[in-house]
């Protein structure tokens, strides 16, 4: 067998057999989602995986957010973000993807930036590297819509590149009135990006993982962005031990 279907195998295997591949090209460094632009143009909306229904799938349609019962406030933060043209990211994107979950949940999950899959549904970790993430979780007793999930930036860079400085300049205000208005007990940076921007260090992420660090005047957790984990699945195992311990530290599992 060759090392591209072993790794497949390994794919099929962790997601279950009702997984089925939107792309056949590997994860793209540091997105939530794996799936290029063509892939996306010529697939079916991702399925509830991420509790999102085919009708919200439509570009520009974004999540339904009623389950969360917002505030109002919260609701104006949201729509106050929905509009905003801050960076040059406002041309290129289908939505803003602002984020979901309790706004009382104890734990908030930080990436880096949307992918195709989210730029498309609104919606944050939706792909393929998002169902890992919801994987890990389930597979701790910690169902998604326990958490709160966002990321660094609120619009996809075009081609999945890495986010500029100023477009991350002008989003982090959106990230950190969320931030204070969640209050989360555990704030996880998921990968090099959100780690090193949220804790304003170049220390890569092998070094940052599975360890408290000061940022925005709280503790944060940083791990490996599940996008890497794709690539590289023999770091799983500590993914999942991360994952475990912000669940825990969060008072989600016992």
């Amino acid at each position: 067998m060759s090392k591209a279907l072993k790794k497949h195998a390994e794919l099929e295997k962790l997601f279950g057999s009702d997984f089925l591949p939107l792309s056949k090209s590997p994860a793209s460094p540091g997105r939530d989602s794996a799936t290029s632009p063509k892939d996306v143009a010529s697939a079916k909306p991702a399925s509830a995986t991420s509790g999102a229904s085919v009708a919200s799938a439509r570009p520009g349609a974004g999540p339904k957010i009623d389950q969360w019962n917002w505030p109002a406030d919260y609701l104006a933060l949201r729509e106050e973000a929905l509009g905003c043209r801050k960076c040059g990211l406002c041309e290129t994107r289908t939505q803003v993807v602002f984020g979901v979950g309790r706004l009382d949940a104890p734990l908030l999950f930080v990436g880096e930036a949307p992918g195709a899959d989210e730029d498309i549904q609104g919606e944050p970790f939706v792909g393929k590297a998002g169902q890992l993430l919801t994987k890990t979780l389930a597979k701790h007793g910690v169902s998604r819509d326990k958490v709160h999930i966002a990321n660094i930036l609120k619009c996809r860079p075009p081609g999945n590149r890495t986010p500029a400085p100023d477009e991350m300049a002008a989003c982090l205000p959106w990230l950190r009135r969320q931030i204070d208005a969640i209050r989360p007990k555990v704030l996880c940076a998921l990968g090099n990006i959100a780690a090193q921007t949220l804790l304003e260090t170049k220390t890569g992420i092998t070094r940052l993982r599975g360890k408290y660090a000061d940022g925005l005047g709280r503790k944060i957790f940083p791990t490996f962005h599940p996008a890497y984990i794709l690539r590289n699945m023999g770091e799983l195992p500590q993914f999942e031990a991360d994952i475990l311990q912000a669940c825990k530290d969060a008072g989600l599992a016992g």
